[in-house]
């Protein structure tokens, strides 16, 4: 099971790459992730959760903005990839599944990217406009960030 949340916390990270982290310290600042005596417990320290939901926030904001580059540009695509093997660890971590969890989130994390690229420019051409897709988008990746934090408890 680990490892299906793993995949699914890269997928997050796929959709908003500061999303997944900031869910995941969250989760672990809550004691819905076991982190304690791990690697990564200090994502459930304040100032993880602080950090990482100013960098979660800014990239929505900045998400919407029409110089935002594409997600499948190297320098993006390649940071999805790298936070979603990193969510993908801390999930792993509570179950001593660290590798496990930084592949199963790196795979999430180009599925998301990809398939997050592609429901987003359908959506806009079903809404005729981008932001309502881009709203849509960031309501599945918040609210399913924390759903898959919440399932690991």
């Amino acid at each position: 099971m680990l490892y299906i949340l793993a995949l699914l916390i890269g997928i997050v990270a796929g959709l908003r790459a500061m999303t997944a982290p900031a869910a995941v310290a969250w989760g672990a600042w809550l004691g819905w992730l076991p982190v304690t005596g791990t690697w990564a417990s200090f994502m459930g320290h304040w100032i993880a959760v602080g950090i990482f939901t100013i960098l979660a926030i800014a990239e929505l904001v900045t998400d919407q903005l029409p110089s935002a580059p594409s997600r499948k540009v190297p320098q993006q695509f390649g940071t999805r990839i790298v936070l979603g093997a990193f969510t993908g660890a801390v999930i792993g971590a509570t179950g001593g599944a660290i590798i496990g969890g930084l592949i199963a989130g790196a795979v999430g994390a180009v599925i998301g990217t990809l398939g997050g690229a592609e429901a987003r420019k359908r959506l806009a051409t079903a809404f005729g406009k981008d932001p309502p897709a881009a709203f849509i988008e960031d309501a599945v990746a918040i609210v399913g960030g924390l759903l898959i934090v919440a399932a690991v408890a």
